[in-house]
């Protein structure tokens, strides 16, 4: 994913009903974040993370800038992505699940 100079909103502050704290210290932050079938987030930012996939995922990115990032994928698939602004949305008529670790400079 793209990255972005000016951050937005906190994922925790602005969209609570998709996204607790899991773990936190002064290294990480461990993110749940879940969507049922065609749910939105706003507009909010995440640090440089490693997501986790705990179902099959179909989602779609709106980014800072405008860009449009679609992305699939399968439960257990793991991957690294940096620091990112943008508004989410799940694409599947099902629910999915991710763990977001957070890395803190």
């Amino acid at each position: 994913m793209a990255t972005s100079t000016a951050m937005a909103a906190d994922p925790i502050a602005c969209d609570p009903q998709h996204y607790t704290v899991e773990f936190e210290n002064e290294k990480v932050r461990v993110l749940r974040i879940k969507y049922g079938p065609h749910e939105k987030s706003p507009m909010h930012s995440h640090p440089a993370l490693v997501g986790i996939f705990l179902t099959p995922h179909h989602s779609r990115h709106i980014l800072a800038n405008g860009e449009v990032l679609d992305m699939q994928g399968k439960a257990g698939e793991v991957m690294y992505l940096d620091s990112v602004q943008h508004a989410p949305e799940n694409m599947s008529d099902d629910p999915f699940e991710v763990i977001a670790v957070e890395l803190k400079s």
